[in-house]
């Protein structure tokens, strides 16, 4: 009976564990919910990665002219992660390294097209962490 004790007691605290990471990821999923107001439309996809080092999240999406974007970015620390979008041949559009870590940004398209949106740590603040995505739109004739 003691040889199983150990393995027992083991699997137990990785569940304790796995249902406190998951609380957290619940409760983070709602507070950037929060932050994606009326008149923004999303698909409720929470785009979700877990990041260490210098490691790149990368998500693809297509953006349609004529819609106003509201990207938003959630991690557990504030300013831990900062996004970047790009056109497909790699054009830099947008990071938020270069507005103090904004955790959104909100931008109208001007033609549709296929974008990348990358997420990386700042390893000033934190050397891993979760990093949620979404995205929402409205139409630019809506407030």
């Amino acid at each position: 009976m003691k040889k199983y004790f150990f393995p027992a007691a083991l699997f137990s605290m990785a569940l304790l564990l796995a249902g406190g990471l998951n609380a957290q990821i619940d409760q983070m999923a709602k507070d950037c919910q929060a932050e994606m107001e009326s008149p923004f439309i999303t698909s409720n996809q929470t785009l979700k990665a877990f990041l260490t080092g210098e490691e790149v999240a990368e998500f693809r999406t297509t953006l349609f002219d004529g819609n106003i974007y509201r990207v938003v970015l959630c991690t557990p620390e504030a300013q831990a992660v900062e996004f970047s979008l790009y056109d497909t041949n790699r054009n830099l559009l947008y990071t938020s390294a270069d507005h103090s870590f904004s955790p959104s940004w909100d931008f109208k398209m001007e033609g549709s097209m296929e974008c990348i949106i990358e997420a990386r740590l700042n390893n000033e603040v934190s050397e891993s962490g979760v990093a949620m995505l979404l995205i929402g739109f409205k139409h630019s004739d809506q407030n």
